[in-house]
């Protein structure tokens, strides 16, 4: 069985979550107006942060141990993402009695927080994050954001699991 090179499934991964990204700051913030709460820039950092590990292995195009790396760093990341997404899917799923309050917004906790408490603050979520404000055929935000997630998870396994009989692309 023959598969992509290892290089343009990473390369494809990469475009992948920049895709994601640019989606999410240009149509859904610039466009539409949604602003982000603390768990949807958690997520975005992890999207991120999985879609530089996928770039960085496809540029340095590594083999052996070097390529496990990428892979396991790219999984964690994902992993990341997931668990957040499904964090902010679950609070979306409360009733409005369990959901809790709302926090103050994430410029003051820059400025009057240190980066670990605010660190801390993003990951933890608060009542805005419950708020349902976008879907696409049934599914918020974050559910998009956690079957992406799974998807990079499933990439990143396959990359780190494969054998090298490639098709050239």
């Amino acid at each position: 069985m023959y598969f992509l090179s290892y290089r343009t499934v990473n390369f494809g991964a990469a475009l992948g979550c920049g895709l994601m990204t640019l989606y999410a700051v240009l149509y859904l913030q610039n466009y539409l107006g949604l602003e982000p709460c603390y768990l949807c820039i958690t997520q975005r950092v992890f999207v991120i942060a999985c879609g530089i590990i996928f770039a960085l292995a496809a540029v340095h195009n590594p083999t052996g141990r070097a390529r496990q790396v990428y892979a396991i760093a790219a999984s964690l990341s994902a992993m990341a993402g997931a668990y957040f997404a499904s964090k902010q899917v679950w609070l979306q799923s409360l009733s409005e009695d369990l959901v809790p309050s709302c926090g103050p917004p994430v410029d003051y906790l820059f400025d009057t927080f240190s980066t670990p408490e605010v660190m801390t603050m993003l990951m933890r979520g608060d009542g805005q994050c419950a708020e349902i404000q976008w879907q696409f055929l049934g599914l918020s935000i974050p559910a998009w954001v956690w079957l992406s997630c799974v998807g990079y998870l499933g990439i990143a396994l396959f990359q780190l699991l494969r054998k090298d009989s490639v098709l050239r692309a």
